[in-house]
């Protein structure tokens, strides 16, 4: 128990939601690529969609880990319990609810994606946009678990998460640099 209490999972577990939350910018950042079918001659549609595969499963690894060490840290009495179902934990209860909010959105657009040739395209898509929800709440987590005693370094790792989440929206960024017009303006295609 005494090793429970010590602060490395405290620092083990703001590191890995630090590098969950990067990796998930990632992941959203090519998702959204691949959802505009960009893709060039240097790296083509293929490897940003792989890379996007990848390095989504990476970020479940490092989301997942991030979870277990705030669980058994005993520094702070939040239950596996409130990893799931929001406002069932007793530290920062509504900070930790928008991480689970966050945790059960990503769980099942994750699934669906694992279960992309049994589900239909349209309700594969209609799951997928919940990656979007997920990854704003997940920023709302970050940011409300990052007003304590957090070094500057990591409580603005989620300020560049956030303009990349709203850079998509925006018209400019769906043009290819040759000119060409990719896909259409609509924040339809991005899921």
């Amino acid at each position: 128990m005494i090793a429970l209490a010590t602060p490395y999972l405290w620092y083990t577990t703001r590191a890995t939601g630090i590098v969950a939350l990067i990796l998930f910018t990632l992941v959203v950042s090519l998702g959204t690529l691949v959802a505009n079918r960009i893709g060039g001659t240097i790296v083509g549609r293929f490897e940003i969609n792989e890379l996007h595969r990848s390095l989504s499963i990476v970020a479940m690894i490092f989301l997942v880990l991030h979870i277990l060490t705030t669980v058994l840290d005993n520094y702070v009495s939040t239950g596996l319990i409130s990893a799931f179902i929001p406002m069932t934990s007793a530290y920062k209860r509504v900070a930790i609810t928008f991480g689970a909010v966050a945790f059960d959105l990503i769980v099942a657009v994750w699934i669906s994606s694992l279960l992309k040739l049994r589900v239909a395209n349209s309700t594969w898509r209609f799951i997928h946009w919940f990656s979007w929800i997920g990854f704003a709440t997940a920023l709302v987590h970050a940011y409300m678990s990052a007003l304590t005693r957090v070094p500057v370094w990591g409580s603005s790792s989620w300020a560049p998460a956030g303009v990349s989440w709203c850079s998509p929206l925006s018209g400019d960024s769906l043009d290819d640099p040759r000119g060409r017009r990719v896909g259409p303006r609509s924040p339809r295609s991005l899921a």
